[in-house]
């Protein structure tokens, strides 16, 4: 059973530790998708800059999490958890993409128990 566990343990980090940075980097190419279309209107007014440029900022932070996942997993994993938290309840208030806003809260338990699991390490 143990070699189960740490090979679950082993998926979940490689996945919230290497997604994260493909999404981080992704901020500043839109390859993916185009990331400002996630940034409801109301809020674009009030940023101080460009969506665009709040995008490269949130894809910094996605990319310093995931790192944190691949180096010190278990506080990365809740950053990365509460990241996603983030995310979705913005989604959620703004009652856009609420398929996405559920995919990150299922993703968020994914990150949970990858901090629990880390717990013993």
């Amino acid at each position: 059973m143990n070699s189960n566990l740490q090979l679950v343990k082993n998926i979940l980090k490689y996945t919230f530790g290497l997604v994260p940075i493909v999404a981080g980097l992704d901020k500043f190419t839109n390859i993916l998708t185009n990331w400002s279309q996630y940034i409801s209107e109301g809020f674009a007014g009030i940023l101080p800059f460009e969506p665009i440029t709040f995008m490269m900022i949130v894809g910094v932070i996605e990319i310093i999490a995931g790192m944190l996942v691949l180096t010190k997993t278990k506080i990365g994993a809740y950053i990365v958890c509460a990241w996603l938290v983030s995310i979705a309840l913005t989604l959620i208030f703004s009652w856009t993409f609420v398929d996405v806003a559920i995919r990150d809260l299922v993703m968020a338990i994914g990150a949970f128990s990858l901090a629990k699991l880390s717990e013993d390490n």
